[in-house]
């Protein structure tokens, strides 16, 4: 199998997607956004106060030149205009225009009204801001897809080979049947962007009436409603993990699934088990774990670690590009 990032780079390059990055001059933003410019992967925007974005550019020796540097202080005055109307309207009322002007004195507003309006294709930022500083923009603007209700988290379980995505693991601590139902479905698109066939698993500890409890009865439930969300997505449950993941047990314990023992995408009850299962497969099974990546939105944003390096920005960059082909 063709190594994760050589198969998302071969799939955005030419496409020319604009990814905007807020906190333009943090230096792990910078030079990442400069590799992504210099090998031709996407056109990258960086926000910020021109003379900060600059000094950093100069102590560290980047070149700009292929970058667009925006400052919202010095915005021109009629296409600021353009966005504040335009936040208002998408606001229904919400919020007035002297809110909304405000509002976009922040970077990370003023980058998702780029990425709403059509100006850049999707979104990068977290190095320096806290997730909800990320996530609050993009719910009150951009909003989720048609078919979404809420925003899910998503990792990629990667080793060697091996391929999985596990969701929900980064975003709704408690779930019900519906909610579950609609991760499934959008853990199965995130799965396409990767390169993976999805064989979608519902989790529970109880694998087709095994076991008699409310939690049970949710997951049965949430496979039924994602068969009707999505009729034609290979996708069972219950089903414990070896019951989905060991083809042997699978055949025993669900003899008549075309998922069990063949899952490659894991949608956890709740994320409790969740962030447990990630984090397990990543310490104690050595798989890479590539996210969260936000599932639900109608346009990528991605939320980085305060702790992220420059090769974690540089490849959630290409992880954004990737899904804003979608």
């Amino acid at each position: 199998m063709m190594e994760l990032f050589e198969e998302l780079q071969s799939k955005i390059t030419g496409t020319n997607k604009t990814i905007v990055f807020p906190e333009g001059e943090d230096v792990r933003v910078q030079g990442a956004a400069v590799r992504l410019a210099k090998d031709g992967l996407l056109k990258p925007i960086l926000l910020g106060a021109t003379a900060d974005v600059e000094k950093t550019a100069a102590e560290n020796n980047f070149d700009l030149s292929g970058l667009t540097v925006l400052d919202p202080a010095t915005y021109p005055a009629e296409d600021l205009a353009k966005m504040v109307a335009a936040l208002v309207e998408r606001r229904k009322g919400k919020t007035d225009e002297a809110t909304a002007t405000k509002w976009l004195t922040d970077v990370n507003y003023f980058g998702t009204m780029l990425v709403y309006m059509g100006l850049a294709d999707g979104m990068v930022s977290g190095a320096t801001h806290p997730t909800g500083d990320t996530v609050r923009p993009a719910l009150q603007i951009i909003k989720t897809a048609p078919g979404s209700s809420r925003i899910s988290g998503a990792f990629i379980m990667q080793k060697g080979d091996e391929r999985y995505v596990f969701s929900d693991a980064a975003i709704n601590i408690d779930i019900d049947a519906p909610t579950m139902a609609e991760i499934a479905v959008q853990s199965a698109a995130t799965a396409k962007v990767f390169g993976i066939d999805p064989k979608v698993a519902m989790l529970s500890f109880s694998t087709k009436g095994s076991a008699k409890a409310d939690q049970v009865t949710k997951v049965a439930e949430a496979t039924e409603l994602a068969h009707e969300l999505a009729p034609e997505l290979a996708l069972d449950g219950e089903l414990q993990f070896d019951a989905a993941f060991v083809p042997s047990v699978g055949a025993s314990k669900a003899p008549d699934s075309d998922v069990a023992g063949h899952a490659n995408v894991f949608i956890f009850p709740d994320l409790q088990s969740g962030n447990i299962g990630y984090k397990i497969a990543q310490r104690l099974g050595g798989y890479e774990a590539i996210g969260p990546i936000l599932q639900g939105l109608a346009k990528p944003v991605s939320d980085l670690s305060r702790g992220a390096n420059e090769e974690d920005v540089y490849k959630v960059a290409i992880i954004t590009a990737a899904q804003a082909l979608n």
